[in-house]
């Protein structure tokens, strides 16, 4: 069913693996958030291969008239790339420049299931967030429980006191889609930043300032 209201986020970042693991529950979520960002007409910003999870979100949104743009090192192309890249390719040097030109693109983070890798990229964005870097929403689509135990050891790391509660806030979770996203328009941060927002130099992380309300 067609979402008609319009998103507050233009573009979405969405950090998937390159496998599309064993189970088709895992292929199937990646297809509905796709089918979710298009009926909200929300522009993919995804890690740039064409197999696994990002192959399948990424054709999908494609297909559904939206905007796809995929940033991936230029080492990885050859791995990640299987035929025909899906929407516009930006090759970039490193990791770290993936992770910050996905960052200034993106009004929004999700996490389908994946690997280090994804967890990795999710959890510099939840650390960012806390720092003060950004403002911008990250959501868990927790396929099947997928991610229960890390949210579990992030309860476990307020507990022993090395997350306050306001952090732990930052990071959102749904096995839905659709409730995925409505949390995230919703979302307004709680936390104290380590640094004041104005304080970081976006400029060296390839990162723009946004702009204030």
């Amino acid at each position: 069913m067609e979402n008609n209201s319009r998103s507050k986020f233009k573009k979405i970042c969405v950090f998937c693996g390159s496998n599309p693991g064993h189970r088709k529950v895992f292929s199937d979520a990646a297809i509905d958030l796709g089918n979710e960002l298009v009926s909200r007409k929300i522009d993919l910003v995804y890690g740039g291969g064409s197999v696994g999870l990002m192959g399948l979100i990424s054709q999908r949104v494609q297909e559904g008239g939206c905007h796809v743009l995929g940033v991936i090192p230029k080492a990885l192309v050859p791995i990640e790339i299987s035929g025909e890249s899906v929407g516009d390719v930006k090759i970039v040097s490193d990791m770290h420049e993936r992770k910050a030109e996905m960052a200034s693109q993106a009004d929004a983070f999700i996490a389908l299931p994946g690997g280090y890798g994804t967890m990795e990229e999710t959890l510099e964005m939840i650390t960012w967030a806390q720092l003060g870097i950004h403002k911008k929403p990250v959501g868990l689509l927790n396929v099947e429980g997928y991610y229960n135990s890390l949210l579990a050891l992030f309860d476990n790391g307020v507990e022993e006191g090395f997350i306050k509660p306001g952090a732990r806030d930052i990071v959102l979770a749904d096995p839905s889609a659709r409730e995925l996203l409505s949390k995230m328009e919703q979302y307004t941060p709680s936390h104290d930043h380590v640094a004041p927002h104005e304080s970081w130099h976006m400029e060296e992380l390839a990162y723009p300032k946004e702009e204030s309300p």
